[in-house]
């Protein structure tokens, strides 16, 4: 199942050319992959309170067009592979005027506890991901 966030890009997400500067793509994914868990009722701040922590273990992203300031994107988010202590989430931007494609991620997280350590995804995170893959 796909969830969709909308992103108004300003001028501070620009470069000095109106373009978006391409690290900020992983701050949006960041805002989508947090929107998604919670829409399926998964709150990071209760597992930050538990000592369950997600961190990024790989990020791939192709760039396709640029994204320019005024901009609103659509930025899909789903997922693509869950491990025992892992997700992959696959990420797609678009131009919401014309739906034109801009970035295409995957992105996998990890799952730690409060020593860094790999920990498994417990039951409530599985239920959550495992939905409708």
């Amino acid at each position: 199942m796909k969830h969709v966030l909308k992103v108004k890009i300003y001028y501070e997400d620009t470069d000095c050319g109106g373009v978006v500067y391409y690290a900020n793509y992983l701050k949006y994914f960041e805002r989508a992959r947090t929107e998604f868990l919670e829409s399926r009722g998964v709150s990071l701040k209760k597992l930050m309170q538990d000592g369950i922590y997600f961190v990024v273990a790989e990020a791939s992203l192709k760039y396709i067009s640029p994204g320019r300031y005024g901009d609103i994107f659509l930025i899909g988010t789903e997922i693509d592979k869950v491990g025992p202590a892992s997700i992959i989430f696959r990420h797609e931007v678009s131009r919401e005027e014309t739906g034109e494609k801009i970035v295409n991620a995957t992105v996998k997280l990890g799952c730690v506890g409060q020593n860094r350590k790999p920990i498994r995804l417990n039951n409530e995170i599985m239920d959550a991901v495992s939905e409708k893959i």
